[in-house]
């Protein structure tokens, strides 16, 4: 009797996961059209380039300091790249362009823009032709023309990067149920099994592979099958270099911002955070010296890229001066140790179900709920109140409250529900 149980709920879970698999399949080809290295073009007047937005920035916004008299920059481009503290950018970003009026890209349907699909304008919500924007911050792959059609010719371009040993594994864990690659692996570490055996376990046409291979190239719109050697990258890099004014890296976020606020002209105050979509501690892999090189071999590109830009923030670093960058850091963590205390009960991030506030609790991978978020605190002085709120708010419910109508997002999780 016991053995015929045991045959009828593993038959119960095969049949769970086939029909899961299905649906994840016709979900992502009705929600993202396949990704192409030639994108369409769409008809349209004069690019954005040749117009000015009319937006007055709140005065208390300008910079005062005695060393610099400046003008904030509001016509932003941030590429939120996957697994590299992006999200938290993006909160800072979502709070600044709702504080100053500013006007967002956003999508349509769902909170990326129709990801792995390369960008075109056409993904923007309630695109109408020659239509101009200040900001664009949602994941996307890049594509530099479409992206310029849409932002005055000043506009700011940035992204950040993370050591892609720390991405692989990050993605590696966030996305097993969904790239089915990772499937055929047996045993109880899957990614030590894979980085010991890539080549077995990896092909490129695979569903969702992308994945798994220099993910940070493939954001930013190149081929993440190329090998390390091949000039076609050298010259991405240098694209990217003369692209974006400026690359973030994960692993020195606070001296980023710094820098950041330097190129932007922005206030202390315009920098504050709250760590988003972080994991719980153990539901991170630890990886060994060895496998972090493995990690760091098989994604090499990404390695490559992540070196050439961690160069050339701490030449920017030199330039800004080290005891001045020192100084401002110090300040960032203060101010930001005081908003916590001011704004999470019990100061700092809890899992999910111990979130009072369901409307609070952060999205999910699917079949598991490792991703942390905040408890805000009951009794917080009504000057603070409502950018603790923001601060706190996870990146679906941000987006939901600025209008978009996230419904693909929404049946997707209703589905991960279900199958969980």
């Amino acid at each position: 009797g016991g053995r015929v149980e045991m045959t009828r709920s593993g038959a119960h879970k095969l049949m769970l996961g086939f029909l899961f698999t299905c649906i994840t399949m016709m979900f992502y080809c009705f929600s993202a059209p396949s990704f192409r290295t030639n994108t369409p073009r769409f008809p349209g007047p004069a690019p954005c380039a040749n117009k000015s937005l009319k937006w007055q920035m709140k005065k208390d916004s300008f910079s005062t300091t005695k060393e610099e008299h400046c003008v904030p920059k509001v016509n932003l481009m941030f590429l939120k790249t996957h697994k590299s503290a992006s999200s938290t950018i993006l909160n800072i970003l979502l709070r600044y362009g709702e504080k100053n009026g500013l006007k967002f890209a956003l999508p349509s349907g769902r909170n990326d823009f129709s990801y792995p699909s390369t960008f075109t304008r056409m993904q923007v919500r309630d695109y109408r032709p020659g239509e101009c924007f200040n900001i664009i911050c949602n994941h996307m792959r890049f594509n530099a023309p479409e992206v310029e059609a849409l932002l005055p010719d000043d506009a700011f371009y940035f992204t950040i990067l993370r050591d892609p040993a720390l991405v692989f594994e990050s993605s590696f864990h966030y996305y097993k149920r969904v790239v089915p690659l990772t499937w055929r692996i047996h045993g109880e570490n899957k990614l030590r099994d894979f980085l010991n055996n890539p080549q077995i376990h990896f092909d490129s046409e695979g569903f969702n592979s992308f994945y798994l291979k220099n993910l940070n190239f493939f954001d930013l719109g190149f081929d993440n099958t190329l090998e390390t050697k091949d000039p076609i990258v050298d010259s991405a890099i240098r694209d990217i270099g003369e692209r974006f004014q400026l690359v973030l890296i994960a692993e020195h976020f606070e001296e980023s911002l710094i820098l950041l606020k330097d190129a932007l002209c922005w206030q202390m105050d315009d920098l504050l955070f709250f760590n988003m979509n972080t994991r719980r501690p153990t539901s991170v892999s630890q990886l060994t010296p060895e496998l972090r090189a493995k990690a760091r071999e098989w994604n090499g590109v990404d390695w490559k890229l992540y070196r050439y830009f961690n160069a050339t923030l701490w030449a920017k670093v030199d330039a800004y001066g080290r005891k001045r960058m020192e100084k401002d850091v110090k300040e960032l963590r203060q101010r930001n140790s005081e908003m916590a205390a001011i704004c999470i009960s019990g100061g700092m991030a809890v899992e999910a179900k111990d979130i009072r506030d369901q409307s609070m609790r952060p999205w999910q991978p699917v079949g598991e709920s490792s991703i942390l978020g905040y408890n805000m605190r009951s009794n917080i002085a009504q000057q603070y109140r409502e950018l603790c709120r923001k601060m706190l708010t996870p990146e679906i419910q941000y987006l939901t409250d600025l209008g978009v109508n996230l419904w693909i997002t929404r049946l997707w999780g209703w589905i991960k529900t279900i199958f969980s």
